[in-house]
Formats: C-alpha cells, structure tokens, sequence
C-alpha cells in the first residue's frame, strides 16, 4: 500500500496560511478540492451514454509563491477590509502581525536568496510589521546584491535614519516592484521627501494611489496627500481630494483620525477672507450622512475658535445647529460655539452675551466648560472694560477680536502643532 504524506515544508506553509486565513474570517480549500470537485462520479455525455473520458485540463503554468509572499498578500487584503471599515479586522492585525513576524524569523537563511521573498518581507516591514525581519533577512546575508539597496533603505526608514533612507530608495522606481510593493514604495519614498520637497512628495502620493487602488496604502496616501495640500494652501485641490476621500474611504478605521485633522485644515485655509469658500466647505461636508457631518461641523467650529477664524466658527455652528436635535448634547455645543463667536462680530455681541448666559456649564465636557468660561470672561470685560483699558487710547476698529487663549485652548493648539509635527514625519500609512 502506498501513502501520500504532504511535506513539512508544505504543511508548515498550510498552517501558517490557515491561521492568518482565521484573522481574516476565510476558509482554505483543501489542496484538491477544486481537481477532485464534489467526489461524485463524472457526468455521462450528453447522450446519456459514457463516451471517452473528457482530455484532462492541463493546469496554467503559475509559479509557486514563497511562504513570504503568501503571507503578505493575507495581510494586505486584512488592511484593505480595514480601510472599508472593517474593526474586527483592525482588532486581528495585530495578532496577524505578530504571527507573520515569527514565521519570517524561523525561515530558513536560504529562503533571502530569492529576490520574490526579499521583496515581500521588505512590503510586510513597511505596512505595519516593523524592522525585525528585515534585520534577519540581512543578518543572513543571503539577500541577492540587487536587492540590498531596497532592504537596507526600508530598514534605514523604519529605525528612523532618514537620510540614510532616502539615499538608498531615491533610485529605485516602485513601477518596477510587484504590485504588492510598488504603492507601500511610494507612500514610503513620499514621507522621506515631504518635508524637503512637498511638491514631489505630492508626485509620489498620486503614484501610490495609481498603483494601490482600492486599497489602504490608497486610503492613506489620499489621506496625507490631504493635508500636505491644506498647509500649501491649495484650496480648490484640498477640496477635490477631501470630497473623494469622504466619497471612497469615510468609513475607514482611520476616518475619525482623518476627521480632527481635516476639520483643522479647513480653518486654515482662511474661510474669512474668501467667502466662495464657504460654499467649498458645504459641498466637501454634504459627502457624508447627517449625524456625521454635524460632529464635523462642531469639529470645524472649535477648531475655528482655537484659531481666531471667527466666520468660520460661526458658520459651521449655525450649520450643526440645524443638524441637531434642540435639547441634544451636539445642539448645546453648537450654542456654546455660536455665542463665542458672536462675543467678537461686530453689532452682535449682546446677541451672543445672552446666549453664553443661558448655558449650563454642569452640560460640558471639561474643555468646553473651560472655554465656556473663557468666552463669559471676555464678554465681561467687553462689557465693563477695566480702568486702566479705559485709560488706554482706544484701539483702531477691528474686523474681529479674538477670545483670550484659555489653558484648554492652548492645550488644543499644541497638540494641533503636535498633530502636523507627526504627519510631516509619519513612518507608517495611519
């Protein structure tokens, strides 16, 4: 009797796929299942006969992958679920991660001699699993010399060795990767140059989403290129891009990142001083459903107040005001965002005194009871100015009159700065 016994290679290989498969909720076919089909007999001919049996199906000629490649291909289309708003998914990355990691460490030094598997460790370090296997990989020193630059200058990326990163991968052109790599490339090659070069970083961006579509490297090469186009103050491409990524990608695990971010961005590209770009705002903003575009207007009316973009703040208050139930939380924001924008318009202020007067404070979170206080101390000094203001030549008219900076305020400024620092300097698609 003859036994068929699979390979330890093979077996190890089935196993790790299946368990990467689990994080993904797929199920593995069994090798044969689609040469075997159901089991049953072969149907007899069309006449109801058994002529000669059918020539058998020659298989296409594709070519084996490596367990590398396997494996990151399973990870990518777990981050692709991810950026259509898959949680679950996003809860499995880690763990998928991690065990991708340990089989690229157990691999055999051999295995770094085939460029396909140099590539693919090199695709998985740069979406989320981190340095340790590109440092085995070179530690063996079985990586073919063509591939050195690519390896060392992903390795050089992610230990944060910018220069270093930038003179190994300026050379290589991600239309020549695998598909799997080229856009991860791109985004890559993309964060090394925004600070230096953001008009080339925006090249790169655009050629990550061509050669990544639907995917996340998609979805966070749209989002980066967002905001480096916000800081460059490009209104009409900001708006095109936002309205596609509030189109394609609003429901990605990374949208409520995306959302603090962008509603900071759109106050500084200066709706005050240009009012078509109110219309801008509402066309980006009617992409998204209800619910989610009144949070986004509170989002861009705070921001607005942190930034002394009084127009702003008052447009996007009105605008959540009618998008929230009168005695909801949301609407008690509104009002609180409203009043302090109409303390500083001019022939408005008693308009705007009243209505800070008849807010609850006990109904805020911390920072907006803060800037609720904030906001009646400036009403009160506008109101009663002090003997010594009073003393004081009076000031030219001013268009606006900014609120004092509370300790809430100013927290929030920091860490709006802090927000840009870290985008300038991302090392990873979030």
């Amino acid at each position: 009797m003859i036994s068929f016994r699979a390979s330890p290679a093979r077996s190890n290989r089935s196993a790790a796929l299946a368990a990467a498969a689990l994080a993904l909720g797929l199920a593995i076919v069994p090798a044969g299942a689609a040469e075997h089909g159901d089991g049953h007999a072969p149907p007899a001919d069309s006449h109801g006969g058994h002529g000669a049996p059918a020539k058998p199906i020659e298989p296409l000629p594709v070519k084996a992958r490596g367990l590398p490649v396997e494996l990151t291909r399973t990870l990518q289309l777990l981050q692709d679920r991810i950026a259509r708003g898959s949680t679950q998914a996003h809860l499995a990355q880690r763990q998928l991660l991690g065990h991708i990691e340990q089989r690229l460490m157990a691999l055999d030094p051999e295995a770094w001699t085939d460029a396909e598997n140099v590539r693919a460790a090199v695709t998985f370090a740069l979406a989320g699993g981190g340095p340790a296997a590109l440092r085995a990989l070179l530690k063996s020193g079985k990586a073919p010399e063509a591939e050195q630059s690519l390896a060392l200058g992903a390795l050089a990326y992610l230990e944060g060795r910018e220069r270093e990163a930038r003179a190994k991968l300026a050379g290589i052109d991600p239309r020549t990767m695998p598909s799997g790599l080229a856009g991860q490339l791109a985004l890559t090659q993309s964060a090394l140059m925004v600070r230096e070069a953001p008009a080339k970083s925006l090249e790169l961006l655009d050629l990550a989403r061509l050669l990544a579509p639907g995917t996340l490297v998609e979805e966070g090469a749209l989002r980066r290129q967002i905001f480096v186009v916000a800081q460059g103050g490009d209104a009409r491409r900001f708006e095109a891009l936002a309205i596609q990524y509030l189109r394609r990608f609003r429901r990605s695990v990374y949208a409520g990142n995306f959302r603090q971010r962008f509603a900071g961005a759109l106050t500084r590209l200066d709706f005050d001083s240009d009012r078509t770009r109110i219309a801008s705002l509402e066309r980006m903003l009617d992409e998204i459903e209800p619910e989610s575009r009144r949070d986004l207007y509170l989002l861009v009316s705070r921001a607005g107040l942190e930034q002394g973009r009084r127009e702003t703040a008052l447009f996007a208050a009105e605008r959540a005001m009618g998008l929230a139930a009168p005695d909801s939380q949301p609407a008690a924001q509104a009002r609180l965002y409203r009043g302090a924008s109409l303390i500083v318009a001019d022939g408005r202020f008693e308009e705007g005194y009243e209505a800070l007067r008849g807010l609850d404070r006990a109904e805020f979170a911390a920072s907006d009871a803060e800037l609720l206080d904030a906001a009646l101390s400036t009403a009160r000094q506008i109101r009663t100015p002090s003997p010594v203001a009073e003393a004081r030549p009076a000031p030219p008219p001013s268009a606006s009159r900014p609120i004092p900076d509370s300790a809430s305020l100013l927290r929030a400024q920091e860490a709006l700065a802090r927000a840009e620092r870290a985008m300038d300097g991302a090392t990873g698609i979030p």
